[in-house]
């Protein structure tokens, strides 16, 4: 590991631990699955500025850390559920972040960019449809949201869902298909246009805004504000999805190491039936099956990150990453609320609501089963085509 990734990292974890952990029992923290209150984003991001943590996976001329150091960055940031946010390394924004890097025009950067980075604007990504509509969520081939050109601008209709921090959010980058192919597009927001007509309540809790459904009517956009080239959305979306997927990896892993230790704590203080909880055999092997999980999902981050390091988009390697990393962790969180019993299940520590934000990892970014799918399909490919070959 780099000496720069490491000595950010170190920073990082201080804060997290002495500055944003406090912040756990505030008031203004929103249930329901709505997020975090604009004020206490506000409030935790200033105190990040100031002490030189806020965005830390991007270097001050603008550049990027590799995904290797991002890996361990991101990881210490996610030691509370509100660190991603108090930093400004949660999704969606680290992830729309990573793709205007990569394929914004200059223009696009300045105007789109520059207040994520500066953690003034959320940002929001547009991507997945209501099933009831028989649209897009795991298969973007199903895309219903469409868009036409109208002279030097574009106008968009359909709707979307499960669009993770729209409410609040400044920037949108929204999919539509067009007649040469899926296209992506910036927007400003608010705007008339683009409609909440709800935020939903889910099991987590932990993003700004929430997830909301969409609906999108008569949207103009300029042409100038189109993410690549009419067609290009789906390739842009690979650019965006593979690094995301490890992103989230990433940042759960740090959570779900704070819920070993806030367990193995509890296990090595609470006493039941003559012994602390840690010396019996079922208590003790739980912590100790966690160990494993955290670390072969530390493994599997870093392979993943050389992987996407090497200048591959690494796809499958992102699916495989995905699949193992989340099961894992929710093995990890699961244990830890068996491990603390009712504690475990109760709001006295953030063990309980790290259990119910994993669960929700298993889905978002793709579920389990989509992604295993997926690499089936390559397994098959690859075979019939080595025996092709052959």
């Amino acid at each position: 590991m780099s000496e720069r990734a490491t000595a950010i990292a170190v920073r990082v974890e201080a804060f997290v631990r002495d500055v944003v952990i406090p912040y756990e029992k505030d008031p203004r923290i929103e249930t329901h699955g709505h997020g975090p209150g604009e004020d206490l984003v506000l409030e935790m991001r200033e105190k990040a500025r100031a002490a030189g943590v806020l965005t830390p996976h991007i270097l001050p001329d603008g550049g990027h850390l590799s995904q290797r150091e991002t890996a361990l960055v991101l990881r210490k940031s996610g030691l509370s559920p509100l660190g991603p946010v108090a930093l400004n390394t949660m999704a969606p924004d680290e992830g729309n972040m990573y793709l205007l890097g990569k394929v914004a025009t200059a223009e696009q950067k300045e105007r789109y960019l520059r207040p994520i980075i500066a953690g003034e604007a959320r940002s929001a990504f547009f991507m997945t449809e209501p099933a009831a509509d028989g649209g897009a969520g795991s298969d973007p081939s199903m895309m219903q949201t469409t868009c036409r050109q109208h002279g030097n601008h574009w106008i968009i209709d359909g709707r979307k869902t499960f669009i993770t921090g729209a409410q609040g959010a400044r920037v949108g980058i929204v999919m539509a298909k067009a007649p040469e192919g899926a296209s992506m597009f910036l927007v400003d927001l608010p705007d008339p246009a683009i409609r909440i007509e709800r935020v939903l309540d889910t099991i987590d809790s932990s993003m700004p805004g929430g997830h909301s459904a969409i609906a999108i009517e008569n949207l103009r956009v300029p042409a100038d504000q189109m993410l690549g080239q009419p067609g290009e959305g789906f390739r842009l979306a690979q650019v965006r999805l593979s690094p995301a997927r490890l992103s989230h990896c990433m940042r759960w892993l740090g959570a779900c190491t704070r819920a070993q230790e806030i367990a193995t704590a509890y296990a090595c203080t609470r006493h039941a039936f003559g012994k602390p909880l840690v010396d019996h055999e079922g208590v003790g092997f739980m912590l100790a099956e966690n160990l494993i999980d955290l670390k072969q999902a530390e493994l599997m981050i870093d392979w993943c990150a050389d992987v996407l390091d090497t200048g591959s988009l690494g796809t499958a390697e992102s699916s495989m990453a995905k699949v193992a990393v989340s099961e894992a962790l929710m093995r990890v969180a699961d244990k830890c609320v068996q491990v603390m019993g009712g504690t475990g299940v109760s709001g006295d520590t953030i063990v309980e609501r790290v259990f119910r934000e994993i669960r929700a990892f298993r889905i978002y970014d793709g579920p389990t089963e989509v992604h295993k799918w997926s690499l089936a399909k390559k397994i098959k490919r690859d075979t019939l085509g080595k025996a092709r070959h052959d």
